[in-house]
């Protein structure tokens, strides 16, 4: 595995152990893995989160079922995987890259049905573990053309948290700003609180902190007033999925954040790899949107701010439209303007490298 300082997935042995995103920053802990339903517990319950970190420990968890079946015949093997791959399946339903993992599973669960239990659970370890290292040279490449769009001195808004705690290492929209300050350029990170979850003040602030990338926190409705006051150079996020047409979808806030952009003339990148680029959205309109414990909104943890049995909305997403959008980075390049043509023609395998 690459040397990575924060370390959000790693296999232990028998088992997946996990960074618990639920009780930062005041406590670091690793929460174990052992099976296809803990798996999906973790994801539900947001153990791990995050489009990228998902799709990797879906694909782990899949890999655990079969190593906890492995000594069973292959007709109750492929009867129990399948209640697995369901489970996990169900865990969180506007992350594509869940199913885009759990469908490379299955594909190379197809392609080996033929072999023992146990072979076939070692096959699929052994594509989890490459899944996991694609993740982060892709999370690498993303950077480096991201780092290009940033100039020395450019202070960045980011929403929620799209940092290595969402990926399998080193981060999508925060990856661009660690590639850029790896590249030697002064850049400072204003972070949205996010709320409910408050996935910006609780885990993007650490992450920098943790780095020593300078960051300032605010709360979600004042970024409007910065941009007002011209303290706020660009925008980057992250992506939980982008339909073939080029809208986004990401944590809900992202939108409006997006509409301030442009009426203030800032450029709004979303970070994305081509995972979560799902080509079978013709639009962001039908993509589902979750929507979330009534709990998250009307306090935190045990605490309560709201009136008992208020009614309550908390949609988890909302889709930012592709012409809001400055650019998607991913690792083939930069997309400039996306549209449903642009988006498309990043998976021609003829081209290696675009820049529309």
């Amino acid at each position: 595995m690459q040397d990575l300082k924060i370390e959000t997935l790693r296999w232990v042995n028998d088992h997946l152990e996990m960074i618990d995103q639920r009780v930062l920053p005041t406590e670091f802990k690793y929460i174990p893995a052992y099976s296809a339903d803990e798996m999906a517990n973790c994801i539900h319950d947001m153990v791990v989160r995050g489009a990228p970190a998902i799709g990797v420990a879906a694909a782990y968890g899949i890999a655990l079922e079969a190593l906890k079946l492995k000594y069973l015949p292959s007709d109750l093997f492929n009867q129990e995987m399948a209640i697995g791959f369901e489970l996990i399946g169900k865990s969180r339903p506007t992350a594509v890259n869940l199913f885009w993992a759990l469908k490379r599973m299955k594909e190379r669960l197809a392609s080996i049905a033929g072999n023992s239990s146990e072979s076939i659970a070692h096959e699929l370890l052994a594509l989890a573990k490459e899944m996991h290292e694609d993740d982060i040279r892709i999370n690498r490449a993303m950077g480096a053309y991201g780092a290009e769009l940033l100039k020395d001195g450019d202070r960045v808004l980011t929403h929620c948290n799209a940092g290595a705690l969402a990926t399998a290492g080193h981060g999508t929209a925060l990856g661009v700003i660690r590639s850029a300050v790896e590249a030697g350029k002064k850049i400072s990170v204003i972070a949205d609180e996010t709320r409910p979850f408050l996935q910006g003040a609780r885990l993007t602030a650490w992450e920098m902190v943790q780095e020593q990338i300078p960051v300032t926190l605010i709360t979600d409705n004042m970024s409007g007033y910065l941009m007002s006051k011209g303290e706020i150079d660009a925008v980057v996020v992250g992506t939980d999925r982008v339909a073939a047409n080029g809208d986004v979808a990401n944590k809900i806030g992202t939108y409006m954040v997006a509409v301030l952009a442009q009426r203030h003339n800032i450029p709004f990148y979303v970070a994305c790899p081509l995972s979560t680029i799902d080509l079978g959205i013709p639009s962001g309109s039908e993509i589902p949107i979750e929507e979330r414990d009534p709990k998250e909104v009307t306090g935190f943890r045990d605490i309560q701010w709201a009136p008992k049995n208020i009614r309550v909305r908390n949609p988890s997403f909302d889709i930012t439209p592709a012409d809001l959008v400055t650019a998607l980075i991913t690792e083939k390049g930069l997309v400039h303007q996306p549209n449903a043509q642009n988006v498309i023609a990043l998976f021609d395998e003829k081209m290696s490298n675009v820049k529309f």
